[in-house]
């Protein structure tokens, strides 16, 4: 048995598999000669299209991301020239505006979503348990018991865990530092 606890994961798979498809819509992107479109943008640039500019706050929650996650997104798509941020409606938001550029691209990218669906929905039905029922099991699963306190009662349990010496709760301090 090797003291290496990463050559066991249950999910690497589906990460792996996931990774996969993703290259595969990538190199579509890349036949089609679209160049500096990841899959991971195409939700973004759709919304944005679909209900025009937004803040990065209101579009993290509209695709269901992290503010954090997303400014750095939107910084990536801006790189690749799919979108400039604006000012918004106080100093310290902007507004993310779809570029000439992907304007031109939405009706591709709506196909290729389109098309990958339709695909996801075909490997699907080859499966004897539909992955999406899965996520939505999981999801079921994990309202009754969140993530955070399966794993906490497992570490609890783990003596290497429970030498670890834990940081006191920050405390709110009203100065500046």
């Amino acid at each position: 048995m090797s003291d290496d606890p990463t050559e066991q994961s249950r999910w690497r798979q589906l990460r792996l598999v996931q990774s996969e498809m993703d290259a595969d819509i990538g190199r579509l992107y890349a036949e089609a000669g679209i160049d500096g479109l990841k899959p991971s943008f195409v939700m973004e640039l759709l919304r944005l299209h679909a209900r025009g500019p937004m803040t990065i706050a209101q579009l993290a929650t509209s695709v269901q991301r992290t503010h954090s996650a997303e400014s750095q997104k939107v910084a990536a798509m801006r790189g690749a020239g799919l979108v400039r941020t604006t000012s918004g409606p106080d100093a310290r938001s902007k507004h993310v505006v779809l570029t000439a550029r992907a304007k031109a691209l939405v009706g591709l990218l709506a196909a290729e979503w389109r098309a990958t669906e339709a695909a996801l929905a075909e490997l699907e039905s080859e499966l004897p348990y539909p992955l999406s029922r899965a996520a939505a099991d999981l999801a079921t699963a994990l309202e009754r018991r969140n993530f955070h306190d399966r794993i906490a009662a497992r570490l609890a349990d783990d003596p290497e865990w429970s030498t670890v010496r834990r940081a006191p709760k920050a405390r709110h301090s009203s100065r500046r530092q």
